[in-house]
């Protein structure tokens, strides 16, 4: 694990070094786009179930209703979000959580807090590692898995995990993005609400 932490430090270092015209731009056009502030931070699970601050580009507009209450996601969503979600640019300000420690560059995919007492025994087992930028799931269908296809797929490769198998992911995550695979699920804006199963 320690060199899986050392490639991962390394990777994300220079990643974000190359990338750094990138981010620029997009947080630019983000700013442009869709207003300020330019990231969503929000907090997600990590390893030992652990609560950590993720970082990603915004994707939606601000946008509420007459009573002050904000609009559903698919209301919110514009073309340039979704641009930027079926290239998986939103993500690329992860990397700073991978330098942090927070995260991996692959591992299952950290969900939001409020999912923690839902989990069963061995869904829970997803934890037993860091969370990653990309991970098994995500190249296997990403959000056109079901809640049950996600956790036995992520708990499988906190079991089997190989430095092999992380490289193969990471290939393939290029293949996904590329291909656009599995972006939303069925006419969702994102993956539907967990609510817990068995």
């Amino acid at each position: 694990m320690k060199l899986k932490r050392f490639l991962d430090f390394s990777s994300a270092l220079i990643a974000l070094i190359l990338l750094s015209p990138v981010l620029i731009i997009v947080g630019i056009l983000v700013r442009l786009n869709l207003g300020s502030p330019i990231f969503f931070i929000q907090e997600r699970v990590g390893k030992n179930n652990e609560i950590f601050k993720m970082m990603k580009f915004r994707t939606m507009k601000d946008a509420k209703d007459k009573n002050g209450n904000q609009l559903p996601d698919y209301k919110r969503l514009t073309k340039f979000g979704k641009m930027l979600r079926s290239l998986s640019i939103d993500e690329l300000p992860e990397l700073i959580n991978i330098l942090k420690g927070d995260m991996s560059l692959v591992g299952p995919r950290p969900l939001l807090v409020e999912y923690l007492p839902l989990y069963n025994e061995e869904q829970i087992k997803r934890h037993d590692m860091l969370p990653g930028l990309t991970g098994l799931a995500q190249v296997s269908g990403r959000n056109a898995l079901t809640w049950s296809e996600k956790f036995r797929l992520d708990v499988w490769y906190v079991k089997n995990w190989t430095l092999r198998l992380d490289i193969k992911i990471f290939f393939k995550t290029i293949g996904t993005v590329i291909k656009k695979e599995g972006i939303n699920h069925d006419d969702k804006v994102t993956m539907e609400y967990f609510n817990g199963s068995n």
